[in-house]
């Protein structure tokens, strides 16, 4: 009878403290919108500079996202919404060209298959020196391209400067949709590897990947390796559309689990695209978002084995919702996870401002790319479908592991030195590359004679002072001039295979296809390359 009575009585005395609770809640909510409303007040009355009712509120909405310390949270005015889908849907209205700004001046470096600057004849090397009635002097790329990006149909004209030719060049274009290829290039390796690097994932990106590898195997590749490295993501059901090529029908491809509401199971559906050849998939710490979703999906269904260095870790989902005029949000809505229910989301500590006085929120960590053993242990580990072990807890851990090439201490020297200039630098060395692409065969090598011409340009450019410091970065030199040689005079494939011997995590890819027959060949490779000679 006691206890029944205590048991009251304690349920009675809870009651208050609950009402309470709500109430204490209630009046901080009301006490947090009082401070908010007197601090714009404060603001719009007493600040030195007047500010704009509008303003205010955008300072205020600003301020919020940013106090959510989210770095992919982002609210977006109607200028950069505009940037914002360019690059998610890899299509625009423009004229068709990528531009640099290279020693003071606006310097195309490319120009788009296609387009009206193609058919233009624009070329590699112009420098934008005008449009429709105003000087670029003094512009940035970026409020050059703001210009030049516009109204699919609407007119644009533009003056270019051209190397050896006294008079601006003037052309009047007619904008249309430019579309940014997400596989800018394919080609076919030794032994009949199909090589395709897979650069975004845009509207088209699923499209062109499978257009590229079906042109490949119907050319006989018996193997593929598909290069993700240095790939941030983008857009998610291209992702998913992506995996869905290389994947059997009514296989899961990712979950996304939010606030509200079940798990959200993305699956295959249209069948297998992409038979079941030999597949490599290359990572680095810099495959994000989309990539991640596709190599973690293909590692836990063992349809391919991922080689390289684990990758960046961005397991979010964000939303982009649509505000009034012309306005959008981007938000962390939700997580998502590989088939076996690996999280890949990679945790970086940021700074509390409220645990250190003055500090702010830090910038994302580096990757951090190369797992030994010791470190995987304290990831936690699932299973593939055919009982391999994979990792969670941050990034998608490759089978193989391979770093990439280390700069000597020479080389790292000679960058730090050029950082401060780099844009001069580039510019120096790509205004020689133009100069000597009409020379060159496709089996060129860089001369003595070349480096000490770039050498001096880059003297007067005032990058350099130091020939001992430039001569001890030989190599580092000649790989940069010969990329931009190649790529100016021959193209991005032809560039791409100079840059092979560089590159030990493609040699190693290679390496594994050229012994394997089957896919489940390829793991057996690289169980047996990782157990320790006895």
């Amino acid at each position: 009878m006691s206890r029944i009575r205590n048991a009251a009585l304690l349920g009675v005395i809870a009651l208050p403290i609950v009402i309470g609770g709500a109430a204490i809640e209630r009046q901080s909510t009301r006490d947090g919108a009082h401070v908010f409303d007197q601090v714009l007040s404060l603001v719009s009355d007493r600040f030195v500079d007047t500010l704009q009712q509008n303003q205010l509120f955008e300072k205020a909405a600003r301020g919020l996202v940013q106090q959510l310390n989210d770095p992919y949270s982002e609210l977006f005015s109607p200028a950069q919404l505009k940037r914002f889908s360019t690059v998610a849907t890899g299509k625009y209205g423009g004229i068709g060209m990528q531009i640099e700004q290279q020693e003071g001046a606006i310097v195309v470096v490319r120009v788009f298959d296609h387009t009206p600057a193609e058919q233009a004849g624009v070329a590699d090397g112009d420098h934008i020196v005008g449009i429709d009635t105003a000087s670029t002097r003094g512009w940035t790329s970026q409020q050059v391209s703001d210009v030049l990006v516009g109204t699919i149909g609407t007119k644009v004209n533009v003056k270019f400067g051209r190397p050896g030719i006294a008079q601006p060049i003037e052309h009047s274009f007619t904008r249309a949709e430019i579309h940014v290829p997400a596989v800018p290039y394919s080609l076919m390796l030794d032994n009949k590897i199909a090589y395709v690097p897979l650069q975004t994932f845009s509207e088209n990106s699923a499209s062109e990947l499978r257009a590229s590898v079906h042109r490949l195997l119907s050319e006989g590749a018996k193997g593929i390796v598909l290069d993700l490295r240095t790939d941030p993501g983008g857009i998610l059901d291209q992702g998913l559309d992506v995996a869905d090529l290389f994947l059997k029908d009514g296989q899961t491809i990712a979950s996304v689990r939010t606030r509200t509401g079940p798990p959200q199971v993305f699956t295959t559906h249209g069948g297998q695209h992409i038979p079941d050849v030999p597949l490599v998939v290359l990572v680095d710490g810099y495959s994000a978002s989309a990539s991640e979703i596709v190599t973690g999906a293909l590692q836990d269904h063992d349809r391919a084995l991922v080689v390289g260095t684990t990758s960046f870790g961005k397991g979010l989902v964000q939303t982009v919702f649509p505000l009034e005029d012309g306005w959008a949000m981007k938000l962390t809505t939700g997580k998502w996870y590989t088939p076996s229910g690996r999280s890949i989301q990679k945790n970086r500590k940021r700074i509390d401002p409220d645990d250190a006085a003055g500090a702010t929120p830090s910038e994302e960590a580096a990757p951090d790319s190369l797992e030994q053993d010791s470190v995987k242990k304290h990831r936690p580990a699932y299973k593939s479908d055919a009982g391999r072990t994979v990792y969670g807890g941050g990034g998608v851990t490759p089978d193989v592991i391979v770093p990439e090439d280390t700069a000597s201490t020479a080389e790292q020297e000679f960058a730090k030195a050029i950082a401060p200039k780099f844009p001069v630098y580039r510019g120096v060395l790509y205004s020689y590359a133009f100069e000597l692409k009409d020379h060159v065969a496709k089996n060129f090598t860089v001369t003595p004679q070349w480096r000490d011409e770039l050498y001096k340009r880059l003297v007067a450019a005032k990058v350099l002072t130091d020939r001992k410091q430039y001569d001890v970065a030989t190599q580092l030199v000649d790989r940069s001039l010969s990329q931009q040689v190649a790529r100016l005079a021959f193209g991005d494939s032809t560039a791409f295979r100079r840059t092979i011997p560089d590159d030990p995590q493609l040699r190693k890819a290679l390496e594994i296809l050229h012994k394997g027959q089957t896919q489940k060949d390829l793991f057996s490779i690289a169980r047996a390359d990782a157990t320790p000679a006895h």
